[in-house]
Order: structure tokens, then sequence, then C-alpha cells
């Protein structure tokens, strides 16, 4: 087994109302606290970290199931939902694949692509991350075109 490292550098100033960058490979922003949540709303924050990788790890793992499958172009939404009494918890993110298949697709490779919708959550290793902590939830939407 292979083992990968990847490196994050950070720095922060402030408490709740601060803001601060991050750095890491090719991603460099700033971030605070979501204005949701009180906070100046300057670059990115970690709700939207948590959910960029969930999505693209997602997006990235449907990609490789379809591409078997002939299928090369999906569009995302995904969304994160966060409670934040009576203390802050991620509680669920969804993902909302849209897949759209040439008129004369078969029942069967419908079938197949949706499974396949399915299947890239519970490969995903952002997913599994997850598992047991965040609901991860599917909803994908194939249309004939």
């Amino acid at each position: 087994m292979s083992e990968h490292r990847f490196e994050l550098q950070a720095s922060w100033s402030g408490g709740l109302d601060g803001s601060g960058h991050i750095r890491s490979g090719q991603l460099e922003t700033a971030i605070s606290v979501p204005e949701q949540l009180e906070g100046p709303g300057i670059g990115t924050n970690p709700e939207e970290m948590l959910l960029g990788a969930a999505a693209t790890c997602y997006l990235i793992t449907l990609g490789m199931l379809l591409k078997r499958l002939g299928i090369t172009t999906i569009a995302l939404t995904s969304e994160v939902y966060v409670l934040s009494s009576p203390s802050m918890k991620v509680e669920r993110i969804v993902h909302r694949p849209q897949i759209a298949v040439p008129k004369e697709t078969s029942e069967e490779l419908v079938d197949k692509i949706t499974k396949a919708a399915y299947r890239a959550e519970q490969t995903c290793m952002i997913s599994k991350a997850l598992k047991g902590n965040v609901e991860v939830t599917v909803e994908p939407d194939i249309s004939l075109g």
C-alpha cells in the first residue's frame, strides 16, 4: 500500500471575527467564519471546504464509473446542512448529479447509470471518512434527451 502526503499551510488573526489564509497545492484562498454563522464572510470557510471535498471526490468517482458506461459529462449540485445549536455540527450532505443520456438509451443502461450514482458515494474516500458522523445522500437526476 502506498501512502501519499498532502500539506496545508495556514495563518489566522483574530477570533470569531478574524480571518486567515490557507495554501495547499493549487488551492490558495482567504478564510473566515461565514456570514451565516456571524463571521466576516471573507474567502471560504470550513463548511464550504468540507462540501467542496465531498462534492469533488464524489464527482470524480462518479466520472470514473460512468466513463466505463460511455458517459463523459456530468453536472452536480451539492449542499451541506449545518446545525448551529446546541453546538456546531455538520448534519448531512446531499449530492444531486444531473446526467443526460441520449433518448434511445436502454432501460438496462439507465439502471446501471443510476446504480453508479449511488455506488460513487459508497466508494468515494471522503464519504468513507465521513461515514458514521455525517449523513451523505444521493439524489440522481437522469434525463433522456
